[in-house]
C-alpha cells in the first residue's frame, strides 16, 4: 500500500477524533462520578459536625474530582494541540 501523506483536512479530522475521545472520556467520567456517588453515598453512615459523612465526601471531593477532569483536559488539550500543529508545521515545511 501507498502511504499517503496527511493533508490539513487529514490532520485537522485526526485531531478532531483525538479531540472527541478525549471530551467523551471524560464526560463518561464526569458522569459515573456524579451519578454513582451519589448513589452510593447513602450507603456511608456516621456524621461530621451535624451533616451526614456521606455528605461532605459526596460534597467536597466531588469538587475535587470536577476540578481534576478539568485539569486532565487542559493538560491533554495542549498536548494535543502541540501534537498536531507540529505535525502541520512539518508538513508546510516539506512542501516548500
Amino acid at each position: 500500500m501507498n502511504a499517503v501523506p496527511d493533508t490539513p483536512d487529514k490532520g485537522a479530522a485526526r485531531h478532531w477524533r483525538a479531540t472527541r475521545r478525549l471530551t467523551g472520556g471524560l464526560l463518561c467520567a464526569w458522569a459515573l462520578l456524579t451519578f454513582c456517588s451519589v448513589y452510593f453515598a447513602r450507603s456511608f453512615d456516621g456524621s461530621w459536625l451535624g451533616w451526614p459523612l456521606s455528605y461532605w465526601w459526596a460534597a467536597q471531593g466531588g469538587l475535587l474530582a470536577y476540578l481534576l477532569i478539568a485539569l486532565v483536559y487542559c493538560w491533554r488539550m495542549n498536548e494535543l494541540d502541540a501534537e498536531f500543529l507540529q505535525a502541520a508545521q512539518g508538513e508546510a515545511h516539506g512542501k516548500d
